[in-house]
């Protein structure tokens, strides 16, 4: 509990809460902390909390709005944004006291399930004396005795952890310092510009506007005849589901996340001021039709004809060997094939992008996020693309044919691309 002592080196008595505030501001300044401005500033978060009310349980709603600046309507059932930074807190705190605070006594702990920072004694087996000392006075000599094999135990723990770092930039297979295996560099190739440190992307995933209601039937709204009905915007597909869950796997792999926001609550602001990946045509997440969007591949909904109603990719202007249109199956036989489009463009505010992920059906957007998350297939991607760097990747559009057996889509491969131009 916070506002226990302890006895330092010197034998002078410290509170438990100016240890913790000693060891949080070792923990800002340390490289497993450098650059993580976010976690940095959660750090101190928890740390004041302790302070000024042990044992008081900190809401994830308190961090999302006092810590990241979240507005009043964040909903912690919907977004994941405040487990995933404290996640990733605990994961540096693991490597810190792994590396370079392997000799620290004191150990700053954030315990899965909450989010009270604590401060304990290292266990046993940790390589130093951890034993809990008695309140009170021991003697300066033995202060100084204790100092020696503890300042060894930090060099040679500092020297361990140089010799790692230098490992590992030389090995780019060496695992992650959590200890998970390191992330295929394809994946750091394509998103890293989506995976800063100082910033999460918006995830839009499209939620068509349905009249009627789930229990009787729901269908499309048509402006022209249900202007005076009720719209109902709560629901998205399937496709759109394991889109963001890919991609939310994807970023925790990376170490980073995401924000997660439907369509019909998408706002111009957030197109200003965020990266964007968006789920789902412009058939559906009407959203797209309101920022910088596909050129070269342009979806629309056919009007007449015996596939009226189905949505196309039109390929504007077609190459040699290709399509001048792009159709799933036909909506009255099984789905067996669809399109979908993967584009990068660069946004409202020319200093962030858009990634568009999108299926003439929900199969097909699914298939557009897995092009993206799998190393495979964005392997093919890049080659196509010319892209070894992340500083190479510029503007692009795709279109990818997918194959799909029994609701799933099951193989992928590029139909068209157009490169970024000169």
């Amino acid at each position: 509990m916070i506002g226990s002592c302890y006895i330092d080196v010197t034998g002078v008595v410290v509170s438990e809460k100016a240890h913790l505030q000693a060891a949080v501001e070792r923990l800002v300044a340390s490289h497993a902390l450098h650059g993580s401005e976010s976690l940095c500033k959660l750090l101190r978060y928890l740390a004041k909390r302790a302070q000024e009310q042990p044992g008081l349980q900190v809401k994830e709603y308190q961090i999302a709005t006092e810590v990241f600046g979240r507005h009043a309507d964040f909903d912690p059932q919907v977004d994941s944004f405040v487990r995933v930074q404290a996640g990733r807190l605990r994961t540096k705190l693991a490597e810190y006291y792994g590396s370079e605070g392997a000799a620290e006594r004191l150990v700053v702990g954030l315990p899965k399930g909450n989010y009270a920072l604590t401060l304990h004694e290292r266990g046993n087996g940790a390589g130093i004396d951890t034993a809990p000392t008695a309140i009170g006075r021991v003697p300066a000599a033995s202060g100084r005795r204790l100092l020696v094999p503890v300042l060894s135990a930090a060099l040679v723990a500092a020297l361990l952890f140089i010799a790692w770092l230098v490992a590992s930039r030389k090995d780019p297979s060496v695992v992650n310092r959590a200890g998970a295996p390191a992330v295929p560099a394809v994946f750091r190739v394509f998103w890293d510009g989506f995976s800063r440190e100082d910033q999460e992307p918006w995830v839009i995933f499209s939620n068509a506007a349905f009249i009627g209601r789930p229990d009787t039937g729901m269908r499309y709204y048509d402006a022209a005849k249900d202007h005076k009905t009720q719209i109902l915007d709560h629901y998205t597909g399937v496709g759109e589901v394991l889109a963001v869950h890919n991609l939310d796997n994807l970023f925790g792999a990376l170490q980073r996340s995401v924000r997660v926001k439907r369509g019909s609550l998408f706002s111009l602001d957030d197109a200003e001021n965020n990266d964007l990946i968006f789920i789902g045509s412009p058939s559906e997440n009407l959203t797209l039709l309101e920022v910088p969007s596909t050129t070269e591949f342009v979806f629309k909904r056919l009007e007449k004809g015996l596939r009226a109603g189905n949505v196309s990719i039109v390929n504007v202007r077609p190459q040699a060997n290709e399509a001048p249109e792009f159709l799933a199956s036909p909506s009255n036989l099984p789905l067996t094939e669809d399109y979908a489009v993967v584009a990068l463009e660069k946004g409202l505010n020319p200093q962030h992008s858009e990634l568009i992920l999108a299926g003439t059906t929900t199969l097909g957007t699914q298939a557009a996020a897995e092009y993206v998350t799998r190393e495979n297939y964005l392997s093919d991607l890049l080659h196509r693309l010319n892209v070894t760097k992340s500083s190479e990747l510029e503007p692009f559009e795709a279109v990818i044919r997918v194959k799909v057996a029994r609701g799933v889509p099951v193989e992928s491969s590029i139909a068209a691309i157009r490169l970024p131009k000169p």
